[in-house]
């Protein structure tokens, strides 16, 4: 007869793809059951699960199925999103579980690309996202989300985003003219930001993208200091030039204590739209290799394509314009593994830990 012992070892034998590892380490079986060779199984992740969810329930019945003396299998599947952990000197924002910033040590690689279609693909989960545009010298995320006009203030004096696609927005594009040229300093940019992040209505949200500066000068480290980040995604191109300053994007963030959760590498290969000939004109594998080197994982490669220029120029980013194209599916492979990754990370109890107030009577 089949037993508990068996299904739990199958389970640490066959990790997750987005997890890195098994069920069991994961903490995320919440019932085992087994009556008459009729298996039941529970299952609670950190990360959402609404598109993954039925690819997932059909591997597991297949897996388990296999087993001797099982007559059938049934996977009750969820998903709940929890605070993080974020640096010891900051504290978690009103209305945001967990912010994910998205950071590249130069620019022109394809980070704000990556911010919106990670949200996007996120909010496709099931999650409550919101993106906030914080490359305030090049704002691109209201222009790539298709949105225009300035945000409305709430009756608390607070700034409403917009909801483009079911994605709660900010960007400090919406508050100027398209045309006008930032000419600030570092301290401006650094407070700029923190009133966008401190004065918009964000509402319950699990996470919040945050397209950072492109970077790795003092902007960059003050504002990875000021912000609860719970992890960071570094964007680079295989190219070596990039490579070299997206190194200097993790060792950032490793000095404010900020895990990187891991590596996109764009434009990995162009593929010719007449003749289908693939060549890697950036370079081949240094995002691989860059991996490796700091021990965090390559989360995906994504290619050179016309048709994201084209989708985001429209205003609509790949995954709702194509949710069905290998561009839109490798976001979200991307997306699910950010999500995973960052689950497993401490959670933070902040709020569980009373004030003490103290009033003169």
């Amino acid at each position: 007869m089949v037993d508990k012992a068996q299904i739990e070892q199958l389970l640490k034998d066959n990790p997750d793809p987005y997890l890195g590892t098994d069920f069991v380490s994961a903490g995320a079986i919440r019932n085992l059951d087994i009556k008459n060779g009729k298996v039941s199984l529970s299952l609670q992740l950190g990360f959402p699960i609404a598109v993954y969810e039925q690819e997932l329930r059909k591997q597991l019945i297949q897996l388990i199925g296999q087993l001797r003396d099982v007559e059938s299998v049934d996977i009750d599947i969820s998903g709940k999103i929890v605070a993080h952990a974020v640096q010891k000197t900051a504290k978690h924002l009103a209305g945001v579980k967990n912010i994910i910033a998205i950071a590249s040590g130069k620019g022109g690689v394809g980070k704000s690309t990556t911010a919106a279609n990670l949200a996007l693909a996120l909010q496709a989960e099931g999650a409550v996202v919101g993106l906030l545009d914080a490359d305030i010298y090049g704002p691109s995320q209201a222009r790539m989300m298709g949105m225009s006009g300035p945000p409305e203030a709430t009756d608390n004096k607070k700034l409403t985003p917009k909801c483009p696609y079911g994605v709660q927005a900010m960007s400090i594009g919406l508050l100027i003219d398209e045309e006008t040229a930032m000419i600030w300093r570092g301290p401006m940019v650094s407070q700029a930001l923190q009133q966008l992040l401190n004065d918009t209505e964000w509402t319950d949200v699990d996470y919040l993208i945050i397209d950072l500066p492109p970077g790795t000068g003092d902007v960059q480290l003050t504002l990875s200091q000021q912000i609860p980040v719970a992890g960071a995604v570094i964007v680079t191109t295989p190219q070596d030039i990039a490579l070299l300053d997206a190194r200097r994007a993790v060792k950032m963030f490793e000095k404010v204590e900020v895990p990187v959760l891991g590596i996109v590498e764009n434009m990995s290969v162009h593929i010719c739209s007449q003749c289908g000939h693939a060549e890697r004109i950036f370079g081949e594998g240094g995002g691989a290799k860059m991996a490796q080197d700091y021990g965090v994982e390559l989360l995906g490669e994504l290619p050179l394509d016309i048709s994201i220029r084209e989708q985001l120029d429209a205003g609509a980013p790949s995954v709702v314009a194509d949710p069905e194209g290998s561009v839109a599916i490798a976001y979200y492979e991307i997306a699910r593994k950010v999500a995973a990754k960052l689950s497993l990370r401490g959670k933070d109890y902040s709020g569980v830990f009373p004030k003490i107030i103290i009033e003169n009577n």
